[in-house]
């Protein structure tokens, strides 16, 4: 009998700042396998909160990420999830999903801040009901700018790769997080990147409530950057070395703890009045636990200062619980930054979907 062609494919997270892939066999099967994942720079400004300005350059990146991270597959997912990607609460009347999205240009044009004819839309099914006049699907729509999409695809296509799906960011990390892990109970799934922070809260792992928040921990390191005419790498190093920080400080950090402590609070007090909307408009279902990835998790006592602001648990993720890891990684060097993966692992396992 011949053996059944083993398939990869490689999710892309286009960060402001870097680019992270992960390649994955056989994402369909109920044990996939990570087989490579890399990191590469990019240069300032060729990439604005997870949209592509210039594609020529990104396309070197992503040469580069292959041939560096020794990447297989040509076949890619890429991610949208920044302020050019709407996600809102919709009930329309029942029917097949694909006449729902058909439909979707004449029910959202009063709800959308762009004419329909700009922006790309999709219909995320939750629930069923029933209304005035008959019975309803509620649920998310999603709604991105045409024109960012395609500046991501078209990079891409520099690169010579393959784009099989755009999946919405917040959906890819709520499957790795919450949903294949089978997490129970209504969560609320927090990525922090560079620039854009994701907010997605499910039930028993079916995503509710989509927020997008434009900001991230670059801005701890431009505050630092700014404020202490220190350069970014500097910056960066003692946003790193200081964190929230506890107990004694040194006199000579002060300043730059204060400044650490001013906009992560600020961006803080944003994630806890999210969290307080949502269980607002759905008083039967609190938050019982918060689940944090992403780059800017690994602030030294975020999740301490979160879970004491929300008075919730809040857990760091493993973006690997069911997923295999191959040989040739190392799986303990993974989990030390694995979070900082969640959103490329998502994508490529959502390729499966």
């Amino acid at each position: 009998m011949e053996a059944p062609l083993v398939t990869s494919v490689v999710g892309i997270d286009i960060g402001s700042s870097v680019l992270r892939a992960v390649e994955v066999s056989d994402p369909a099967s109920s044990k996939p396998m990570l087989v490579r994942c890399h990191v590469v720079e990019l240069p300032p400004g060729a990439v604005t909160s997870g949209e592509v300005i210039e594609p020529n350059t990104v396309a070197a990146a992503l040469k580069k990420l292959w041939s560096s991270g020794g990447f297989k597959s040509k076949n890619v997912v890429l991610g949208m999830g920044n302020q050019r990607v709407l996600a809102r609460d919709l009930s329309v009347p029942k029917m097949g999903l694909a006449r729902i999205r058909q439909s979707l240009p004449f029910e959202v044009q009063d709800m959308l801040p762009i004419p329909v004819a700009d922006a790309l839309l999709d219909f995320y099914p939750i629930s069923e009901s029933e209304g005035p006049t008959g019975p309803l699907v509620n649920g998310l729509l999603i709604a991105a700018v045409k024109s960012a999409v395609l500046a991501n695809v078209k990079a891409t296509q520099l690169a010579g790769l393959t784009t099989v799906d755009v999946d919405l960011i917040p959906f890819a990390l709520s499957r790795v997080m919450v949903t294949r892990p089978g997490v129970t109970g209504t969560v609320a799934l927090i990525d922090i990147g560079g620039s854009t922070t994701s907010v997605v809260i499910a039930a028993d792992g079916v995503p509710q409530f989509v927020r997008i928040i434009a900001t991230g921990g670059d801005d701890i390191t431009q505050a630092l950057h700014t404020e202490l005419k220190s350069d970014v790498g500097q910056a960066e190093g003692m946003k790193r070395a200081m964190g929230l920080a506890t107990g004694a400080v040194q006199e000579s950090d002060k300043r730059a703890v204060e400044i650490i402590y001013k906009v992560a609070s600020e961006q803080l007090t944003s994630l806890r009045n999210t969290i307080n909307y949502f269980a607002n408009t759905r008083p039967t279902e609190p938050v019982r636990q918060i689940v944090l990835s992403g780059g800017g998790a690994q602030l030294h006592g975020l999740p301490e200062a979160l879970a004491e602001m929300t008075r919730t648990s809040v857990i760091v993720g493993d973006p690997f619980a069911t997923v295999g890891i191959a040989r040739g990684i190392d799986a303990h060097q993974l989990r030390l930054s694995g979070s900082t993966f969640a959103v490329a692992l998502g994508l490529a396992l959502g390729s499966a979907a």
